[in-house]
């Protein structure tokens, strides 16, 4: 049995003692919190590897919401109080983000917080579907040529994922230098985490596995060669990675797209997923 955290009100940051806790309170929504019990789970929330800190807001004695505040500020189980205490927190810290992303009406609530010291957004993205599903489509044949990368395969399907970050976030990954995100991708290849179609040197479909436990994974990151699209590489591509990551991964499925990228959101509901709560992303 957890015991309780001292102080009976209050946000504190959490350390490799609070894992408890803090995974208990990820698995009552482990589909929508896939993004920090990765974090949590490949950090053992040691900030060394974190990259920044965890919030925990107590009541009560007990831990009932957190905030990934790193590269990313992540809200999970964050309402009212707890927002608004997340918000002076992160604000005390100074700023390390460079988005919010979450369950939208807790994005919207912090991102008023935190706008008059932080802002004005580069982007806000309201009302993106959140999707999953468990099962791989009956209808659509997965494409048998899209496989797991290689490791030696990392400068060709390098240029493809900076390709796809500056077509998603309007801004190049590699600003300040290359190596940081170089290094991202080469973790993601070296752990089995991307998926691409590779003709002739040429990336023609990619897509990787942002962020996993063993209840959930997140896909992100999916791309097709603008040359080639409109001819059903992208719906072909997502069934054969939902097909390789429902069998090898886990459970469920998830992902979360813009909302007015209404091609990508055909090919998601084509290939099984269904819109189960709304995300927001503030870009900065």
């Amino acid at each position: 049995m957890l015991t309780t955290l001292r102080g009976r009100e209050g946000v504190r940051v959490l350390g490799p003692s609070d894992l408890d806790r803090v995974r208990a309170l990820l698995a009552t929504d482990p589909v929508t919190n896939v993004f920090v019990a990765d974090r949590v789970e490949s950090t053992r929330l040691d900030r060394r590897w974190l990259g920044g800190r965890v919030y925990g807001y107590v009541r009560d004695g007990a831990l009932v919401a957190l905030c990934h505040h790193a590269a990313n500020l992540v809200p999970v189980a964050a309402r009212g109080p707890a927002v608004e205490a997340f918000a002076r927190r992160a604000l005390d810290d100074g700023r390390s983000c460079s988005s919010l992303f979450g369950p939208e009406a807790t994005v919207l609530g912090l991102w008023e917080l935190l706008e008059p010291a932080w802002g004005p957004a580069r982007s806000i993205r309201p009302d993106q579907p959140f999707m999953q599903t468990s099962r791989p489509s009956p209808t659509i044949k997965p494409d048998p040529l899209v496989r797991v990368v290689r490791l030696d395969e990392l400068d060709l399907v390098y240029p493809a994922s900076v390709a796809m970050f500056v077509e998603e976030m309007g801004v190049s990954p590699e600003t300040g230098g290359r190596d940081a995100y170089r290094a991202r991708v080469a973790q993601l290849v070296s752990q089995g985490r991307m998926f691409a179609r590779i003709e002739d040197g040429r990336v023609v479909f990619k897509a990787e596995i942002g962020a996993v436990t063993r209840d959930a994974c997140q896909i992100q990151s999916v791309y097709v060669d603008h040359e080639l699209r409109g001819h059903g590489l992208g719906l072909r591509g997502m069934a054969a990675v939902v097909a390789a990551t429902l069998r090898d991964w886990a459970p469920v499925v998830s992902l979360y797209v813009n909302a007015d990228n209404l091609p990508a959101r055909r090919v998601y509901e084509r290939v099984g997923f269904t819109r189960t709560g709304s995300f927001a992303t503030v870009l900065l």
